[in-house]
Formats: structure tokens, sequence, C-alpha cells
């Protein structure tokens, strides 16, 4: 018989059978890659493995297992399993659905959702603990690392604890006033549903009788929660957050959070409620920490998280509810890195796994809003504010009409007459006065009065804040940092370099000129960078050891300081001056929150906006405290224009050093956008900050209409052409921010 007269598809019935593994690689890949599985290796959905790449061996993570025939075509074999916590596979498939619809590929979107485990296993933990000995010197920092030590506590944790640097710690040690020890891995509380139900008011009541009922039937059920400032909401997504744990010993729930300064006194409500601590899930855990927390979920072992967006992504095992607290909050939307949505992304997730999400907000998102206006919400709404509390006064400041004036060197002023007299009247019933503004620093712009030069940061159009406290000029986009000059870098004038514009740290310096014998201070991320330092500063103003807090939008929700009565914004049409879609909205929630904080106990509340457009919708709204027709204002307009939520939105932002070339590949790019009804492509055009870091920075927008595939359009359009290596591309669905 010759070659000639075989047929080829009896050899197919010779090759032996084999196990193939689709692997999600943690390498920019675009999608995953098949593996044959080695006999003897046991592998399942989930499990981590390492497998050859080129001619590098990476981790990844095992997508389908699937027995089959073997080809002609010699698949590479798993090089070994990975002793660590498999994924559980609704986590997974989660993960690869958000990597699509994200445009970002697989094995870059897994990387980052099992970063936790790059630290080492831990069995024990090196911890510090009192001894009978006594310091050769006992100073105010050392003693308060003493009081702190009667349990073990890590080197972070007690330097945390303790308010003090580490060497303190160290110095204890070496005198024998600490000692270190070796404690076991810590064990999760567990939550108890029953531990001390709280007594709900009539309002209340009647929200949490409709999430009952929701929840007795199951499945998937999205709710806006949306109730005034102060209304308690808390206490009633709480209940249902009790029934969740209570109906499944195995459930799992997750409450997300916008900001690390909330968690604290969210952590303590919950820990008052379920008699444990919940686990907490943000920046400033420890490596080790992450590790310990993401094993637990993974295991099922913690039952409730509480943490910021990113624990949207930790690998629950029995996911049964999802709360989004401030739902309508900007920093749910990531901005670096993979690009996403926290909020919608939480939506899909409950979605794909039928159950329950809770977005709880006083000023709802217009998605969210207009989602419950058309049904496919359920609206359950909280009118009055709980017990006897009731919404503050709000009355608007013409500063036009109310010049703040100058000192008597004539250094500009910022708190006008109207504003500084209620700060008089309250004061003088010892009541708590905020003022607010959304501005770090002591000044946004540092410039010189000799030659007009506006101090940037090195390669970067951002400008520089000073800092007055620091004596330093910082770049909030870049994190540059650098000691005030004496002279102007541009023309050598000697102390020429002025403070133009307000932030926080001169409006404090104003106070203290103003009120010497008052106790202020300021909250913002600069004075609480953790944690630790937050809950000190809320613990202070609760205790009435603070008069008057100066806050940026650190302060702005989800505080409760029942002596606070008096809030002023010290520039409410700050919002209103970047000019993005969403700045209307975005100052109308940012206001109405901060003004949300007076009068929340049985004193009365009111709220002075100081504003150069008093006219302007959102000011009007604000004073009339009329949501509905600011939201049925701006859902105008976002309609004409078909912006979300009536239309879809994406962003293609490139960057280079070299801006000839990015200009170039720009162009080619645009030459090939696809021609598709129901979508419109704006740009090439120079990004507002177009130099940042030294790369210079061009945009696409894309609009879609709804029923259009935005994401299938963005992947077609941008394969056509061949991008450079010299040139960065970053896609973000759903833009928040258009720097």
């Amino acid at each position: 018989m010759s070659p000639s007269d075989i047929n080829p598809t009896l050899l197919d019935f010779d090759l032996p059978s084999q196990v193939v593994a689709k692997v999600a690689v943690l390498a920019p890949v675009a999608e995953v890659l098949d593996y044959a599985v080695p006999d003897g290796m046991g592998l399942e959905v989930g499990d981590h493995v390492m497998v050859p790449l080129a001619h590098h061996k990476v981790r990844g993570v095992v997508a389908s297992v699937e027995a089959g025939q073997a080809t002609h075509f010699k698949l590479k074999s798993v090089v070994a399993k990975i002793d660590d916590p498999p994924v559980p596979r609704a986590s997974l498939e989660f993960w690869l659905w958000a990597a699509g619809w994200t445009l970002t590929l697989p094995g870059v979107f897994l990387n980052g959702c099992v970063g936790a485990l790059k630290t080492p296993k831990a069995q024990v933990r090196q911890a510090y603990v009192l001894t009978c000995a006594q310091p050769a010197k006992l100073t105010k920092a050392r003693e308060r690392a003493m009081e702190q030590a009667v349990h073990p506590l890590s080197l972070t944790e007690l330097s945390q604890a303790a308010g003090v640097s580490p060497s303190v710690i160290k110095g204890l040690e070496t005198e024998g006033v600490l000692a270190r020890v070796e404690v076991a891995a810590e064990v999760f509380g567990v939550p108890d549903p029953q531990f001390k139900s709280p007594a709900l008011n009539p309002s209340q009541a009647a929200a949490d009788e409709l999430l009952r009922q929701k929840q007795a039937v199951g499945g998937f059920c999205p709710v806006l929660l949306d109730g005034v400032t102060g209304s308690g909401k808390t206490e009633v997504y709480l209940e249902s957050v009790a029934r969740t744990l209570s109906h499944d010993p195995k459930a799992q729930v997750l409450i997300l959070l916008p900001e690390i300064a909330l968690t604290q006194a969210v952590m303590a409500r919950l820990k008052a409620r379920f008699g444990a601590d919940p686990v907490p899930w943000h920046s400033a855990l420890t490596p080790s920490q992450r590790r310990k927390i993401w094993e637990g979920v993974a295991s099922g072992e913690v039952r409730l998280v509480v943490g910021a967006r990113s624990a949207l992504f930790l690998p629950y095992r029995a996911l049964d509810l999802i709360v989004v607290d401030e739902e309508h909050d900007g920093s749910y939307k990531q901005e670096e890195g993979v690009r996403y949505q926290a909020r919608d992304l939480a939506v899909v997730r409950a979605h794909r796994d039928k159950f329950m999400i809770i977005l709880a907000s006083a000023t709802p998102s217009l998605e969210s809003l207009s989602n419950a206006q058309k049904g496919r919400y359920e609206w359950i709404r909280l009118t009055e504010r709980h017990g006897t509390a009731q919404l503050p006064d709000i009355h608007l400041i013409d500063m036009k009409a109310h010049p703040p004036g100058k000192t008597e060197i004539g250094d500009p002023l910022w708190l006008s007459a109207p504003l500084v007299a209620e700060i008089e009247h309250t004061l003088a019933r010892k009541e708590q006065v905020l003022l607010f503004l959304n501005r770090r620093g002591y000044a946004p712009l540092v410039l010189c009065r000799a030659c007009g030069e506006r101090m940037t940061a090195p390669n970067t159009d951002s400008w520089l804040v000073e800092h007055r406290a620091s004596g330093r000029l910082v770049c909030h986009l870049t994190g540059f940092s650098m000691k005030k000059p004496d002279r102007c870098p541009h023309c050598g004038a000697l102390d020429s370099l002025a403070a133009i514009g307000p932030g926080v740290e001169r409006i404090l310096e104003e106070v203290r000129a103003r009120f010497p014998a008052v106790r202020a201070e300021i909250f913002s991320s600069d004075t609480t960078p953790d944690a630790a330092s937050s809950e000190a500063l809320i613990k202070r103003v609760q205790d009435h050891d603070t008069d008057i807090l100066v806050a940026t939008q650190a302060a702005a929700k989800g505080h409760n300081f029942l002596n606070l009565t008096l809030v002023g914004i010290v520039d409410a049409d700050l919002g209103l001056k970047g000019g993005d879609l969403r700045a209307a909205e975005r100052t109308f929630q940012l206001l109405a929150q901060a003004t949300g904080r007076a009068g929340r106990a049985h004193k009365a509340g009111k709220a002075l906006l100081q504003t150069y457009s008093p006219e302007h919708p959102v000011m009007q709204a604000l004073k009339a405290q009329d949501r509905e027709a600011f939201y049925a204002y701006e859902q105008m307009t976002r309609e004409l224009a078909k912006f979300p939520p009536f239309g879809r939105l994406a962003a293609v932002i490139m960057s280079s050093k070299d801006q000839a070339e990015l200009n170039r590949f720009s162009r080619e790019l645009a030459l090939t956008i696809p021609n598709t009804d129901g979508v419109e492509v704006y740009g090439p055009a120079d990004a507002p900050l177009s130099l940042v870091r030294g790369q210079w920075r061009k945009r696409f927008l894309v609009r879609a209409d709804r029923n259009r595939d935005l994401q299938g359009f963005m992947a077609a359009w941008l394969k056509t052409v061949k991008k450079p290596n010299i040139i960065r591309m970053v896609t973000d669905i759903d833009p928040y921010s258009f720097l």
C-alpha cells in the first residue's frame, strides 16, 4: 500500500485521548490558552498552575478542563499545580466576563484579582506584647504604645493603633519593655445576625418589610434604597444583611464603600449589630493581611466583607448579597490600570448569580435613578430623617453682593460676612461647624508676581498645589513634590511666588485668625492618610474636642456628628468649573451630601452656600431642596445629547513621549473608524492635560446608542491599525474623567 492509499482520517482513530486545560495565564495574551494535563495531575476549574509560555514559566488559573482526543499538533503540558486555594467557579467566570466587558486582556485582569497570593503563606506572625519592664524614659509616644500593647499586635498594627513610628516600638523592644512573640494567624469573627437588632421607626420598618418580601422571592433583585441624609438607610440594609446570613450558614455578604474614611464608621456599626468585626478590604492592608483575607473569602470562612471597589473581585465562594453604599459616588470608578465602574459590575455579579443587590444613596446617580423610574430596579424611598431630626435650612450667599474683603496687609479673605456671623452664633451655642471646600492644600495655584509664570510639575501641565503646612509644592496628579523655592525658577525674582486661590489649609488659617480661641482642624486625605488617623479625628469631633472642622469630601458623606449644626460651603461653584457631562450632577450630589451633615440630631441645622452663580439650576435646586426638579432638568439635557444613561460612552487615550509619532498614529487610527449607524467618534483631540509625566496625550471619545454593541465596535476598530511600541493606548468603557 502506497502512502497515497492511506485515508488520513483513519489516523485520527489511532491518536490517544488527552485531557486539555484552558488556562488564563497571568500575562498580556489575548485569550485563554490550551495546555495538555499530564497523567496523574488532577486539575479542576479555578486551580492555580505553572505553564510554559514562550521561553518562560508563568502562573495561570484553570478556566476549564476537557477530555478530548489528541491532535497532530502537540500541546505544551502544564508544568505544576500550585498549592493555593482555588478560585471558585462563579468568581472566575465573573472575572473573565469583566475582562471582556472592560476590553482588558484576561491575564492582565486576573493578575489583579489574584495579586494577594504573591505574598508567601504565613502560618504564624510576629507581634509585640507588653512585659513587666519599665522604660528608662517615658515619653507620651512610648506611653501610647505601651497602652496599646496589652494584646499582641504586629509592628504595623501597633504603630497605627498608638499613632507612633515603628522606631518607638523598636526602642521599647530594645529596652525589654515590649517582647516580640509569635502568634497564630488571625481567626475571623463570625457575625451573629441576632446579636442586637435595632428598633426601626415606621418608615424604616416599611422599607425593611419590602426588602424582606423581595428576599423571600429570591433571584436577581436590584434595589435602589433612596433615602434623604440621616434617614437611617444603614439600619435598613443591615437587616437584609442579617437575613442573608441567617438564611444560609454559608452565605457571604459584601458591603462596598467609596472611601477608607467611611470604613471605620461602618465597621463600628456592623460590630455593634453583629457582635463581631466584619472583614475590611482596602488599600491600607498589609500584603500578609490581604493574603489571609483572600484565602478566607475563597474558603468561605469570611462571611461579611466591608471594602472599597476592589473588594468586588475577591474570590467569593457563596456570595448572596451586595450592598453598594453611597452608590452615586465617583470613587467607584477605577481610573488607573484596569478601568471599571464597580457599581455597575456589582449589578452584573448579582444578575449572573441571581441574588439581591442594594444600591443606597441620598443622591442617586442618574443611571440608577433612571433604572428605578423605568421599573428595572425596585425603588424604596425614605423621605424623612430618623427620629426628631429635620433636614437643614439651606441659604445661598451671593458673593457678588457679599465679597469677603481683605486682611489689613492686603491678603484676600474667603469667608463672607454672613457666614462669619453664623459661625459666631453657632459657636456661642456650643455647637460645631463644618466648613467644606473640596480642595486640598493651601492654594491650588502658585504664580510669579514678576513674570506671571505658573508653577507646574516637571513634564506635566498640572499646576503645583502649595501645602504650607509642609512647605512644599505638590502635584496631586503625578505625586511630584518639591520644597517651595525662594526665587521664581523662570525669572529668578526673589520672594515673588504668590498663592492664588484657597485650599483647606488657607481656610483653616483664616478661621484661626478670626476665631483664635476655637479648636479647629482639617479633615482631608492629607491629614488622615490611613484608617487609624481617620478614626482618631472622627472621635475627636464626636467627643466635641473640635469646634470647627475644615474638610474636603472626606467628611461629606456617611458621618454622623450629632452636635454639628452649621455647614458652610466655601466655594459652591467649584465643581461646576470642570466642564464634563457629569459636572452638575456631581456638584449637586456632593453639596447635598455635605449640607446633610448639619442637624442630624435634635438640634436644628443650617447650611450656607457661598456662590457667584446663585441663579444656576444646581444652586436653586439645593436652596429649594427640590431634588426632583434638578434630576428632571439634568435628564432632559442628557437625553437630548444621547449621553448616559440615554446612550453609552467609551474613550481611547493615547500617550507617547514622541509627539510627532503620536499625532501620526492618531490620524491613522481616525482614518479607520468604522462607519456604523448609532455610533459617533469624536477626535482625535489633545487631552485637557496634554502633557503628563513627559507623555503627550490625545483622546478619542465614542458615543453609541444603547442598543449598539459598543465593546464589539471598539474591539473591531482598534484592531485595524498596528500600534507602535512607543505609544501607550488605554480603552475606557463608560469614562468618568475627561482629563
